[in-house]
């Protein structure tokens, strides 16, 4: 949980910083066609928002999440799995915008955050969402996020415009996928061990 909320007060802090300084945007934030020449935006534009809402949409989801799965692998292996889904998802984005739009920014945390999700999901499958009050397991969640965001990406590519960063979010929920299920394997494998 001491991870979860140290992220979260860092994101805050980030993005006071912004508002007071917006022209750190326009050298810290991800742009595809710059990606290989000032790699540090794949990593430093993962703390940036576009707004509040922005800002507290994540930082609601981060909480809500992060504590959860935090609590079940522990501080380091939620780093982990937070900075690498963050910048997979960062990697991911620019590979897809280079050919469709290479100078269009992107910011925000929610590659990372897609990856805590994906991860969590597969660690935790019957874990309880609510969607408009309704109880969804929590891996049925994530496919449909999945499915979502990877028809986003598919649009994208072919040069529809939005928003949101559609394969960011893909990227992010595939790298979590793929820890979520190193995790439960060596768990599955520390539990049959104990009874041999």
């Amino acid at each position: 949980m001491r991870a979860t909320l140290y992220l979260l007060i860092t994101i805050f802090l980030v993005f006071l910083f912004q508002n007071l300084f917006p022209e750190i945007e326009e050298y810290f934030s991800l742009i595809p066609a710059l990606s290989l020449y000032e790699p540090w935006r794949i990593f430093t534009s993962m703390f940036l928002h576009a707004d509040i809402f922005h800002l507290l949409v994540n930082s609601y989801v981060l909480f809500v999440f992060g504590i959860e799965l935090e609590k079940r692998v522990g501080s380091k292996k939620f780093l982990e799995i937070y900075f690498a889904s963050g910048v997979f998802a960062s990697i991911f984005y620019s590979l897809i915008a280079i050919f469709v739009d290479p100078y269009t920014p992107a910011v925000g945390a929610s590659g990372a955050i897609y990856g805590i999700i994906g991860a969590l999901a597969i660690i935790a499958p019957t874990l309880l969402v609510f969607v408009y009050f309704v109880p969804i397991p929590l891996l049925l969640f994530a496919i449909f996020y999945a499915i979502l965001e990877f028809l986003g990406t598919i649009f994208f590519a072919f040069g529809a415009k939005s928003a949101i960063a559609y394969a960011a979010h893909f990227g992010g929920i595939l790298i979590g996928f793929i820890y979520g299920k190193k995790i439960r394997n060596s768990l599955r494998k520390k539990y049959l061990d104990f009874f041999v």
